[in-house]
């Protein structure tokens, strides 16, 4: 067992805050999307484009965030991550358009995309790498709070009040953030390079037009002309990317990262994983609103066992992976999730609803343990001088593949739903019986590439409680 100094804790906390901003934020927007459809005079089949802008800004944007935070400070970045989030809040309250939405959603985004990650930077700069499971389990444990009080919140502020309340509720939150960043974060900084220009426009305009594409013309309402060019561009833009940073130094991200066969296996694992669990917080809520007629309150409510879930399972996510293995615990995770979600679906339907709140209190479990293995089977084994790299590539795809399954969740909803969805009907029930089908088998794909994750002898830290004896 072991202790972190006082100081150390401090900066966790507050680290922990920021990710509770966005988690916060992320929650009452889903449970609100089928209001704010109603509100802005749109389809629900088109609401995935609020939560695609803000997830792919965040992708788009990372690249720059490890960079910035060794150049300028993880301080400084870390205030002005907060304050671009506040002010893409502030915004969104204020849209009276799905596009003007989006483009709250972009600057919010842009905050996001230097919060999270430059907060997991910290706690990689503050902590032995041993430790480093432990720290951000201690970190993201408060987070849940975000996550706990989101949807029954925002489903509350939307049924009793409007969804523009979801925003404005973040602006007291970003204010007191703000200062307590100002006030007791350390700015730390690392000499850096000059920064690769040329690989972000390239990886930025690789990820966003095929991630655009994915969504079809039906989404996008372009010709099947232009599609082509989106696939084109994002297609030879990956490709000259990889062309650039081979033997160059100086590249975004260094390709020597990929010759550590545990970061390598755990990066494919990730973004693999990650389409697929990206696609359960946006499609939970739509389809018990539309699917079942639950109220925006009743949705929240209904989210909150499985909040409760992933917060008790991190708790001894470290123990349990220490027993099994890394190999055994994702595979399980992996698998479990594909049948939960199924499960879920059958429950629903058969109008079992007393069952639901189990059924999403062992998905909640399950994705716990599922993303803390993930994100530290990755970066476990990076030596010091590649951690900021990785770190934020390891970010960049995390949040590029839960835009990827959001917009594929999307495209499924209307693949089989066509244009419109009536609320709690047999038409709309076969719609998310069949997009749930896709979705398990979606998620059960990445167990292929987890079943190669070797034996694995080292152990992992566990931080202990500060005792109340302690001054």
């Amino acid at each position: 067992m072991t202790d972190l100094p006082r100081n150390v804790r401090w900066q966790l906390w507050i680290v922990a805050f920021g990710f509770f901003m966005q988690a916060l934020d992320t929650t009452i927007v889903n449970t609100a999307l089928p209001s704010m459809a109603k509100s802005l005079g749109e389809s629900p089949l088109h609401m995935h484009m609020v939560i695609v802008a803000y997830v792919l800004t965040v992708a788009v944007m990372l690249p720059a965030s490890g960079w910035l935070a060794d150049r300028v400070g993880v301080r400084n970045i870390f205030f002005t991550a907060i304050v671009l989030f506040t002010a893409g809040s502030l915004f969104c309250a204020q849209a009276d358009t799905l596009n003007e939405l989006i483009m709250a959603r972009v600057l919010q985004g842009v905050g996001g995309a230097m919060m999270v990650p430059v907060g997991r930077l910290t706690v990689m700069k503050i902590v032995p790498r041993a430790q480093y499971m432990a720290a951000m389990t201690f970190v993201t444990l408060p987070g849940q709070v975000g996550p706990l009080l989101g949807p029954a919140l925002g489903g509350m502020l939307v049924e009793y009040a409007s969804w523009h309340w979801i925003f404005l509720i973040n602006l007291p939150v970003g204010i007191v953030g703000a200062i307590a960043t100002l006030m007791l974060m350390p700015n730390y900084t690392m000499q850096t390079r000059r920064f690769d220009l040329v690989g972000f426009f390239l990886l930025a305009a690789g990820m966003a037009t095929l991630t655009l594409a994915l969504d079809g013309q039906k989404g996008l309402g372009i010709s099947t002309l232009s599609l082509v060019g989106l696939v084109a561009i994002g297609v030879i833009s990956i490709l000259w990317y990889l062309w650039h940073a081979r033997g160059n130094d100086r590249a975004l991200f260094s390709l020597t990262l990929f010759r550590n066969p545990t970061y390598r296996l755990g990066l494919l694992g990730s973004f693999a994983g990650r389409i697929g669990s990206g696609m359960l917080p946006f499609m939970t809520p739509v389809f018990l609103q539309i699917g079942l007629g639950f109220s925006p309150f009743h949705a929240g409510l209904m989210m909150i066992p499985m909040v409760l879930g992933s917060m008790g399972m991190k708790r001894i996510v470290v123990q349990v992976v220490n027993y099994f293995g890394y190999r055994r615990v994702l595979v399980a995770s992996t698998l479990g999730l594909a049948l939960v979600s199924l499960l879920f679906m059958g429950v629903a339907l058969l109008g079992w609803y007393y069952v639901l709140p189990l059924v999403l209190f062992f998905q909640g479990i399950i994705n716990s343990i599922r993303f803390s293995s993930m994100n530290t089977l990755t970066l476990k084994d990076l030596p010091d001088e590649l951690a900021s790299s990785g770190n934020s590539l390891l970010s960049m795809i995390m949040q590029l593949s839960m835009s990827i399954g959001v917009t594929v969740a999307g495209m499924l909803l209307g693949m089989y739903g066509q244009q419109h969805l009536a609320a709690d009907s047999p038409v709309v029930h076969q719609v998310f019986l069949y997009t749930y089908l896709s979705m398990a088998l979606i998620i059960a794909l990445p167990a292929v590439v987890f079943a190669r994750v070797p034996d694995d002898t080292s152990k992992n830290d566990v931080i202990s409680r500060r005792k109340r004896s302690e001054p």
